[in-house]
């Protein structure tokens, strides 16, 4: 014999009803011998959905990779790009905390595509930066660690006035699908939530993290010049 209950989680997300249920059912209710519980339905395509992310997530970091190593044409550019994206990703954990969301789909979603954003804001930073250290090299003015530090100042500035115009445009284009309602609302608000947490740090590291540690390796080819 089986018995179904079908459950309404409108303004809930599934995955943060079906771990309230579950615990719920755990403390208070008491199965006889022979019974079981089966959580159906929408909750197992959740499942199936991580388990497929689990594949895919290495997968899209993977191409990241190889298309900055495409366009830099050295490994050195697209290491530091990868190695900043998890810091770039906190400021939409953060952003999640503090609105209750759970892990979901939508999330990962929105965490994917906030990592290409995170990742095209480091792109444009290292390419001023390299573009602001060539410029120097070829006339003859980069001789000591002082002169690389005030190229790579003279880079990461000329990007900040693009870079709060591109957040604030992001910024504003989101907000309404976190203000809406609706059908289809709370996935599209665990969609933008990553987004939006993340247009607060991704900025940041892109204008000093990033700037800092091409400086960190730069200066590894003056110590070999100067050894």
């Amino acid at each position: 014999l089986n018995g179904w209950t079908f459950v309404d989680i409108r303004d809930v997300d599934l995955g943060t009803y079906v771990r309230n249920a579950q615990a719920i059912v755990r403390e208070q209710v008491q199965l006889p011998a022979g019974y079981s519980i089966t959580w159906s339905g929408q909750y197992e395509y959740l499942l199936r959905a991580k388990e497929r992310f689990r594949i895919l997530i290495p997968i899209t970091l993977l191409l990241i990779f190889v298309l900055l190593y495409m366009t830099f044409k050295r490994s050195g550019e697209a290491i530091i790009i990868m190695a900043s994206l998890p810091f770039a990703l906190v400021g939409g954990l953060w952003f999640l905390w503090a609105l209750g969301f759970n892990l979901s789909v939508a999330v990962i979603v929105g965490f994917i595509a906030l990592s290409g954003v995170a990742a095209e804001f480091g792109v444009v930073m290292l390419i001023y930066l390299n573009s602001s250290f060539q410029d120097r090299q070829d006339k003859g003015e980069m001789q000591d660690k002082a002169d690389l530090k005030e190229a790579i100042m003279h880079g990461a500035v000329m990007r900040v006035r693009p870079k709060a115009m591109t957040v604030a445009v992001i910024i504003a284009g989101l907000i309404p699908i976190m203000i809406g309602s609706g059908t289809g609302s709370d996935v599209m608000q665990r969609i933008a939530a990553p987004m939006i947490g993340g247009m607060i740090t991704a900025p940041l590291l892109s204008l000093f993290v990033i700037p800092a540690a091409y400086l960190l390796w730069k200066k590894r080819s003056f110590n070999q010049t100067d050894k």
